[in-house]
């Protein structure tokens, strides 16, 4: 197998599997060429039904074949029923090596382990959480796993790279007609966003709705131009469990301290002021320093231009308290944001494509000023883990976290320097998910590591009251009271190709041994 270095020093194969790699150049350094993929033209005439008895129905009319690719949105996030069951319908009807691609995959999906040791799943282009994850490590799955970021995925998608036969949307209201929203039923999950992209480029276009209105179903997120056949089921999810895992604010001590050290960071930047632009990630110290920039944003009556994000009940609180002017919702992380989104027009809708794309015309991230994000991992390099425990067994999907860190004005990392006794600022991280080209600042709960390449942020930070602290001392706190990491035990065979938002790959992960 060839390979070469990459612009963060991994060995990356140039082909792997029949697929042609292009490793990791830095940011910026990669580039379309012509045009985008095309879409595809419907057959809808007067008199023709779009309204199925069955997701069974479904798959016959869209004439699902073996080795073809279906598509799934994680709106509901761990608390999706859409794609277990759609899954279990392909199985049934004894489908085989069929290439997965979901926005995001949960615990929840934990059914999927069984269709990938019964073949029925060859692959799996989209971002793994759990127990999907854990089997591809142990190498289980015959083919490979590509992780993308949010506005990667979009680019795989528009670029032609990702081709999808046959996407099914779960969709929280719809009509007969296909008119799509998630703002409405018992399931409302918010913007359909993830779903867009999908329902522009797949061949066929499959609505999933437990709450089907008449004609026209408003307002119409996704239109019926773009959806083939719909079908009425029970129940799409449990809309409760859109916060779970990584979406609940932190409260122990040593998490609130990060998330206080990380706010100190962004005001002594220079980046709370009027006018401001500012995103959290979904994990708990992200959330908990959006709450306390909140407080501080109203103690000192600063007015934000606009947030966005994952949005949740402290974004909306802030917004509501008149220190921020409007809120860019790619996606709700909870039934209070899903509710404002209805009656509020401050708040509104974007796009993965719009907000996180690289090879769009105005990709949002590239005009936010600070974006505040957790990791498994970062190294004394700046580069951050975010997909593998230390194990190198493969947990966690990338989302925005590419896409937010390469953009924004301040970059910033926040993480304790050791977890129990695992060391998690070290030499080298497991995996890269994030390259330290795109990193500006380590929080720890031992102080605050500015990337050097940042000399203007390092000059502007001196003589401050911030606990500014050199990597590699953060580094040997936590080996000291860690001990020094251990490699995880590999086999040869690569598992999982981790891309950057432009294409190229960023590092590999290998199936763990035992």
């Amino acid at each position: 197998m060839t390979t070469v270095k990459n612009a963060v020093g991994r060995d990356i194969p140039l082909e792997l599997g029949g697929r042609k790699l292009k490793p990791y150049r830095g940011l910026f350094k990669t580039f379309p060429r012509g045009a985008k993929a095309r879409g595809h033209f419907g057959r809808n005439r007067p008199g023709d039904k779009k309204l199925l008895d069955s997701i069974d129905e479904a798959i016959h009319a869209c004439k699902l074949k073996d080795g073809q690719t279906v598509s799934f949105h994680h709106h509901l996030r761990d608390g999706d029923y859409v794609v277990n069951m759609v899954m279990k319908a392909i199985a049934d009807h004894g489908l085989k090596d069929m290439v997965v691609a979901p926005s995001a995959l949960f615990p929840c999906h934990e059914p999927l382990v069984g269709m990938i040791d019964s073949g029925v799943i060859h692959s799996i282009e989209g971002s793994v959480n759990g127990p999907i994850g854990d089997a591809i490590s142990h190498g289980r799955m015959k083919g490979l796993n590509i992780l993308r970021s949010h506005g990667g995925r979009v680019r795989a998608i528009e670029s032609g790279e990702l081709k999808i036969d046959v996407a099914f949307i779960g969709a929280p209201t719809a009509d007969e007609r296909g008119n799509l929203n998630g703002l409405y039923g018992k399931s409302a999950c918010g913007f359909l966003g993830y779903a867009v992209a999908d329902s522009m480029y797949a061949k066929k276009v499959v609505a999933i709705t437990d709450n089907l209105v008449d004609y026209p179903a408003l307002p119409i997120q996704i239109g019926g131009d773009y959806v083939d056949y719909v079908v009425s089921v029970p129940s799409i999810g449990d809309n409760q469990k859109i916060v779970s895992g990584t979406t609940k604010i932190a409260t122990d001590p040593q998490k609130t301290s990060i998330a206080q050290a990380a706010l100190d960071l962004m005001i002594h930047a220079g980046m709370v002021h009027d006018g401001m632009s500012y995103q959290a990630g979904a994990g708990g110290i992200s959330l908990a320093t959006t709450k306390f920039l909140g407080d501080y944003m109203k103690a000192h009556n600063i007015v934000a231009a606009w947030m966005d994000g994952g949005v949740t009940e402290h974004l909306i609180e802030i917004q509501k308290n008149g220190n921020c002017k409007a809120i860019l919702d790619g996606q709700s992380f909870d039934v209070v944001s899903v509710e404002d989104m209805r009656t509020n027009p401050q708040h509104v809708a974007i796009t993965p494509n719009y907000y996180a794309n690289p090879w769009n015309k105005g990709c949002l991230v590239n005009i936010l000023d600070t974006v505040v994000l957790g990791a498994t991992e970062a190294d004394i390099e700046f580069n951050i883990n975010v997909n593998t425990h230390s194990d190198g067994r493969l947990l966690h999907g990338i989302g925005g976290h590419q896409d937010t860190a390469a953009g924004a004005k301040l970059s910033v990392m926040m993480m304790p320097v050791f977890r129990k006794t695992n060391a998690i600022i070290r030499d080298r991280v497991t995996t890269v998910s994030a390259p330290h080209h795109s990193v500006d600042a380590i929080v720890t709960d031992q102080g605050i590591a500015i990337n050097p390449a940042r000399k203007d942020l390092v000059k502007k930070l001196k003589g401050s009251p911030l606990k500014i602290v050199d990597i590699k001392e953060l580094r040997d706190i936590a080996y000291a009271e860690a001990g020094k990491p251990e490699e995880p035990e590999y086999l040869d065979r690569i598992v999982s190709i981790v891309q950057f938002r432009d294409g190229t790959v960023l590092d590999t992960i290998r199936q763990v041994k035992g």
